[in-house]
């Protein structure tokens, strides 16, 4: 097994690795759903501090959540073409760096959520993070190719925690939000793992098209080295 060692810091880090720390592609989408879960669990307006402040703690959660992902991954990071050149695995940031970034984006966005929104919508985008960035990152990656299914429990739960914001409890309409994108999760993050399959088996990373092959004739991608 090829062991890769992320080169030492030669550059002086900018705002945009940084940035990048907070997958900020992921970061949009997770927040587009949850404003989605604040519009509809009124028949109004939302209060207003539940669309802007419930958002603001939801997406820094979000983005602490991916940059811990960046540090725990550095290392699979720096076998994968798609990731090798993120700010950890090319050496523009390093990991202390990175886990500072995101305890500080953690701190804040638990301080928002207790400070102007309400305890429960903070306890479960704690718990969602917890899921993504440990649960999912450490363990449910690298066990077993169902990860994305089990795992796509915390990118699901943005628009109830929209909802919680505004509610502060947890409703049947609620939980159909969260089914919806939990069952639209795999099959779409199945179709990237299909596309870049060769740089996952190099990572040693059981995605299910790794572990279990591909029918030539339903995707256009397996003939892509």
């Amino acid at each position: 097994m090829n062991r890769t060692v992320a080169p030492t810091l030669p550059f002086q880090a900018t705002w945009r690795d940084y940035l990048e720390l907070t997958k900020p592609r992921v970061v949009a989408l997770i927040v587009m759903t949850a404003i989605i879960g604040t519009l509809l669990a009124t028949p109004g307006l939302p209060p207003l501090d539940a669309l802007v402040f419930g958002n603001l703690g939801i997406a820094l959660a979000a983005a602490a959540a991916a940059a811990v992902n960046h540090a725990l991954d550095r290392k699979l990071d720096a076998r994968m073409g798609r990731t090798r050149n993120r700010p950890l695995p090319s050496g523009h940031l390093s990991l202390a760096q990175a886990l500072r970034f995101a305890l500080v984006l953690g701190v804040a966005s638990m301080s928002i959520l207790v400070a102007f929104v309400n305890v429960l919508t903070a306890v479960l985008t704690f718990a969602s993070l917890i899921v993504y960035a440990v649960v999912y990152t450490v363990w449910l990656k690298r066990a077993t190719p169902q990860n994305i299914v089990i795992g796509g429990a915390a990118g699901a739960a943005p628009p109830v925690l929209g909802w919680v914001a505004v509610t502060n409890h947890v409703s049947a309409q609620a939980l159909l939000l969260f089914l919806i994108i939990f069952a639209w999760t795999p099959p779409h993050f199945w179709a990237l793992a299909i596309a870049r399959r060769h740089d996952y088996s190099r990572a040693d990373i059981p995605m299910l098209p790794v572990t279990h092959g591909v029918n030539s004739r339903a995707c256009t991608y397996c003939s892509t080295p």
